[in-house]
């Protein structure tokens, strides 16, 4: 008997929830309505924009995968035979191939420049810019190629992999632009970087070299003396012992 009771009663519990939700439900369909409305949106709109960014991942992929085709192709002078498989490109005009490294760089350049543009702030549109500057650089055109540099910077950020190299190849610039107070500057503050990305000898060997071809033989001294004292195994050191020993003469 009292188990019947108790059936009665979770039934009238049962019952009673249900009509108190309906109460609750009936005066709020429409705006309850439009939450779900929203919700189901919202989830939409996030799985569409994780599609859209698989997508764009995959394009600024591809397209610095065919840039780097370019960049990386053999280069392989007029009447020269290229290595095994890779005949004379001059001779026979093969694709894939360079007769000399302007025309790579050149060709490889604005595919370069296509890929960056096109994805700028994805990992391999950040990469394609890398590239780009460094081709750039090698090619003597140095004010683009600290432009992009410094886009490199900005886009992965001062203490990123791509940022810190892209600072070293843009004092590089720099230096070969002629601007050696912008490039020792900018090696002046990667000494002070406390990491294994840059190479800290390889830093202090090129601020010693721009503080000489710049005639300041005291703060060449310095950065060579650093060198040695702190980077003794560095493959920089005897050549800044020996720069050290004709600084003195």
């Amino acid at each position: 008997m009292k188990r019947i009771e108790r059936k009665h009663l979770k039934e009238n519990e049962l019952a009673q929830t249900l009509e108190a939700a309906r109460g609750y439900i009936e005066p709020r369909k429409s705006a309850l309505t439009t939450v779900a409305m929203i919700v189901v949106i919202a989830i939409i709109a996030i799985v569409a924009v994780g599609i859209w960014r698989g997508r764009s991942r995959g394009d600024s992929e591809r397209a610095l995968a065919e840039a780097m085709v370019a960049l990386n192709a053999p280069v392989v002078p007029a009447g020269v035979e290229g290595a095994e498989g890779v005949p004379a490109a001059a001779q026979i005009g093969a694709t894939g191939t360079f007769a000399t490294e302007e025309a790579k760089l050149n060709a490889a350049v604005p595919k370069l420049k296509a890929a960056a543009d096109a994805h700028p702030n994805t990992p391999a549109g950040i990469q394609a810019r890398y590239h780009l500057a460094g081709a750039l650089a090698a090619l003597g055109k140095h004010s683009e190629a600290i432009a992009a540099f410094d886009d490199v910077v900005e886009r992965a950020g001062d203490d990123s992999l791509y940022g810190r190299m892209a600072r070293l190849g843009k004092a590089d610039a720099q230096a070969r632009a002629g601007q050696l107070d912008a490039a020792i500057e900018t090696w002046k503050g990667m000494t002070s970087d406390d990491d294994e990305i840059v190479p800290q000898d390889a830093v202090l060997m090129q601020l010693a070299r721009a503080y000489v071809q710049k005639g300041n033989t005291e703060e060449a001294r310095k950065a060579y003396m650093d060198l040695v004292d702190n980077h003794p195994d560095s493959p920089y050191t005897p050549e800044a012992r020996e720069e050290l020993e004709n600084l003195k003469g």
